[in-house]
């Protein structure tokens, strides 16, 4: 081989032993950049991780406290008020600050024999229970919700036939015939409602009607998917109270609601309203009423930085036992 031939394939072999270097030194280059990259994220993933569970448990640490309110209440008396400590939620909130390292939590207990039972309306055979159907007409030709008689008694149709087991269809209501016409198409439920949010399914119930408007209160707030039928005149809202009979008026709701504030007077019995002034003359039906409660909902919300962890839970309390959960909701999102 001549010189010249031999420093040509000498400078080749160099050339491409650069080519193959710069090669491997930019794969190598790849491979640190994507390891830096992994590492990192996963040391982000893994904070985040962190923080979501710290979060989740403040929100629980939250129903915990709120559980042991309420048991500790049914151990102490049988009589359900909102002057009692499970009503006094701010102040459970307050003392939650000094328990977590820059977090709390924020917890309300709300009644639900205070509200409209929807899912006590009908018997076991699908009928009106008639002092619920006359109670809940009441309430809903309330002047909040501006619905007229015929609107509301339509209404009343459309719920009995979801929540019925079968499927006649009553007076001017709808079963599944109807919304399987609908677009998209559903099934009538012909059973009792999990969720109040499930009412935005049944015909004529609007979310503006269910959720109410910024000028218009909603049906939503007085009403529940949980409990045994009866109101606790203790416990309960204005539009509740008003329903209770053909003869209450607004003046009367607020004494009423004014005569239970009062911690001298004695709510123990269902007929204590008969003692507020003006109304000894109004009767309430008796199979209505209770100043027990054994139905509650739970909102807890844990607070950690700008997140927050919402827990929505219904219960159901028994003397001498184990508080037993029938609904159980959670969620997260980032404030501003």
């Amino acid at each position: 081989m001549t010189c010249s031939k031999l420093n040509f394939v000498l400078k080749d072999q160099q050339g491409f032993a650069l080519v193959l270097t710069l090669l491997m030194i930019s794969m190598i280059l790849v491979v640190t950049l994507q390891f830096n990259r992994s590492v990192w994220s996963g040391l982000y993933g893994s904070s985040n991780l962190k923080e979501a569970t710290r979060l989740r448990l403040i929100a629980r640490s939250g129903f915990e406290c709120a559980v042991v309110v309420l048991s500790e209440d049914k151990e102490q008396n049988e009589v359900d008020t909102l002057l009692e400590p499970w009503a006094q939620s701010r102040e459970l909130s307050l003392q939650s600050t000094a328990l977590f390292e820059n977090g709390h939590f924020m917890v309300e207990i709300s009644d639900v024999c205070g509200k409209i039972q929807i899912n006590q309306l009908l018997d076991d055979q699908g009928k009106w229970r008639p002092a619920q159907k006359d109670m809940f007409q009441r309430f809903l030709l309330s002047k909040s919700f501006g619905l007229d008689p015929d609107a509301a008694s339509n209404l009343m149709d459309f719920i009995k036939d979801w929540i019925d087991p079968d499927s006649e269809v009553t007076r001017f209501g709808a079963e599944s015939g109807y919304y399987q016409g609908l677009v998209p198409p559903y099934s009538c439920a012909n059973g009792s409602l999990a969720s109040l949010d499930r009412m935005v399914l049944i015909n004529g119930i609007s979310e503006e009607l269910l959720y109410g408007t910024p000028e218009k209160k909603g049906i939503m707030p007085s009403l529940s998917v949980h409990g045994d039928g009866k109101i606790n005149i203790n416990t309960a809202g204005p539009e509740v109270l008003k329903a209770l009979s053909t003869d209450m008026n607004e003046e009367m709701v607020q004494d009423m609601i004014a005569y239970r504030e009062d911690p001298g007077n004695d709510l123990a019995d269902p007929a204590w309203y008969r003692k507020v002034p003006g109304m000894d003359h109004i009767v309430f039906d008796a199979d209505l009423l209770t100043t027990q409660s054994d139905y509650f909902e739970i909102h807890s919300t844990g607070v950690l930085g700008n997140m927050e962890q919402h827990l929505s839970v219904s219960i159901f309390r028994e003397p001498g036992k184990a508080i037993q959960i029938l609904q159980w909701k959670a969620g997260s999102e980032r404030t501003n």
